[in-house]
């Protein structure tokens, strides 16, 4: 266990005194900043992957770290939304630096993501990613077409999350893979001399067979330890143990808190290496936690797993925090965080009900290679069927009618709310259908959309609970804003994850590349909103 301990944070060792708080500075009344003489030299862009804004308000009595300082220092949109259909990770990550919603930057869902064959890992046999779906420009982009010099480094255990967030930007990004953060020939030949000598020390063989155990005595958690639904009714109860063969604990050390203090660890030692925010100019760190949606999924909002993780996310993010001051001095950064979309608790925890379109999907394709000999490829999502409609229409099937049987069918299905064909979702102006239509790319072939009541998971296997629906649930999400002479501040309005980007380039003095839904939010810009 000393071993474990030196290894989880070696960072913390040598932690300075605590930096000087931005309180102690003169500040400026809500919606203005501080002018400076100088940008910033760091942004640093936190993403916490289905980590829902309620978290705060249920348990910030108890956080002492980084969450605590985010909560004391940054301006709170407690009511931030991805403001999307299909909230899943890697439309939610390409939201955040693009100011565009799904059906712009072309990232419809995960599946349709970043998987790329052509793209092989380095050192990895696992499945090769690149950016190639990606449409437009990020932040990055835009701070690239500025200033050439600008330093970008992006890591997530997820790569859908690390590649994302940076669009199809060819700078420095890492993710895990097999024991390993590693990245695909999209972006290099071979791994910088920092991250190899992180892998070489080989966490894994320090952290198999470790026990994640409570941070607190069990009686100081309201949540019930067992529930007989969650992990598909194994291993519901503390502690959890890491397999103790280097393959396996590789392989499931994604859902153990610890994976991103990991992630956060090689983080700094990528700063350091590559002397991000050590120039007059600004340079960009975007860091995505994965942790909680694994133990979202597995456990659930509403489990004891839950509460335990967030507490370890805010020790560990509190000593990230700590450590980056001694890089780069906390009034030269601006820190953002927000989360990729929500999560629902388990359906069986309440309503018990669980939409598929599998049936559908089945019974379309075989009848398509039974009539028409077609390979129709229909497959479903968060409640969209999608395939190659148009091949269907080319041999003169009547798809709308198709369609509109198809959603018939559905919507007499217990816990469905709408289900939109393409004709009456073109015609709706209502919030859920305007949440569909910006998750729908264009070029998209696909027969309906379905959206259902609160508290219903729609199209994930009875072993986990998900997010991915229009709900409040799986849309909202935290949005912060930690900037040097801003003063700290809750606000109760709504605000979108398309607005982080164009706040962000409104702060850094520089402008889109390209025309973006979002807008600069007046109370970190200090300046009017224009839509």
């Amino acid at each position: 266990m000393r071993r474990l301990a030196s290894l989880i944070f070696l960072v913390a060792l040598v932690l300075p005194q605590r930096h000087a708080r931005l309180g102690a500075q003169a500040v400026p009344t809500r919606g203005s900043t501080r002018t400076t003489p100088k940008p910033p030299r760091l942004v640093v862009a936190l993403v916490l992957d289905q980590f829902r804004p309620d978290y705060f308000d249920r348990w910030k009595g108890e956080f002492t770290g980084g969450l605590a300082k985010l909560l004391q220092h940054a301006v709170f949109y407690r009511h931030g939304e991805q403001d999307h259909a299909m909230t899943e990770t890697a439309p939610g990550h390409a939201t955040m630096l693009s100011g565009r919603s799904p059906a712009s930057t072309g990232i419809l869902s995960d599946n349709l993501g970043v998987g790329d064959p052509q793209r092989a890992l380095i050192g990895s046999t696992g499945s090769g990613a690149s950016p190639r779906r990606f449409i437009g420009s990020t932040l990055v982009d835009w701070m690239l077409a500025r200033d050439t010099a600008t330093k970008v480094l992006s890591i997530s255990v997820k790569d859908r999350s690390a590649i994302l967030t940076v669009g199809r930007a060819n700078v420095p990004t890492f993710w895990y893979s097999a024991g390993r953060f590693t990245t695909s020939k999209y972006y290099a030949d071979s791994l910088p001399g920092w991250l190899s000598a992180w892998n070489a020390a080989d966490p894994i063989a320090t952290l198999k067979g470790m026990r994640w155990s409570l941070s607190r005595e069990s009686s100081f958690y309201p949540e019930v330890d067992d529930r007989p639904y969650e992990r598909g009714g194994t291993d519901r109860v503390f502690p959890h143990i890491l397999p103790d063969d280097w393959a396996r604990a590789a392989s499931a050390i994604e859902r153990f808190p610890i994976s991103d203090s990991l992630t956060m660890d090689v983080t700094l030692r990528g700063i350091r290496a590559m002397r991000l925010g050590q120039r007059d100019g600004t340079d960009l760190v975007a860091l995505s936690l994965s942790a909680t949606d694994y133990v979202g999924h597995e456990w659930g909002p509403g489990s004891r797993e839950m509460h335990d993780h967030v507490l370890k996310l805010d020790r560990w993010l509190g000593v990230f925090l700590d450590s980056l001051a001694t890089i780069v001095p906390q009034d030269q950064m601006i820190i953002t965080l927000t989360a990729d979309h929500g999560g629902q608790e388990w359906p069986e925890a309440g309503k018990g009900i669980r939409v598929s379109l599998w049936p559908q999907v089945e019974a379309l394709n075989a009848w398509a290679k039974r009539r028409w000999r077609l390979d129709l490829g229909a497959a479903r999502t968060d409640g969209l069927l999608y395939g190659d409609f148009a091949a269907l229409k080319a041999r003169g099937v009547n798809v709308d009618s198709l369609a509109d049987a198809v959603a018939a069918e559905v919507r007499a299905l217990p816990g469905v709310r709408q289900v939109y064909t393409p004709r009456s979702l073109a015609r709706d102006q209502s919030l859920d259908a305007m949440r569909w239509k910006r998750a729908l790319p264009p070029t998209l072939s696909w027969l309906i959309a379905t959206s259902v009541d609160d508290g219903v998971v729609v199209d994930y296997p009875s072993t986990i609970t998900g997010h991915g629906t229009t709900n409040v649930a799986d849309v909202e999400v935290p949005l912060m804003f930690w900037v040097p002479g801003l003063k700290p501040a809750r606000i109760e309005r709504h605000a979108r994850t398309v607005d982080l980007g164009p706040t962000l380039a409104a702060l850094l003095g520089i402008r889109p590349t390209e025309r973006v839904e979002g807008v600069a939010l007046p109370e970190i810009t200090g300046r009017p909103t224009r839509r």
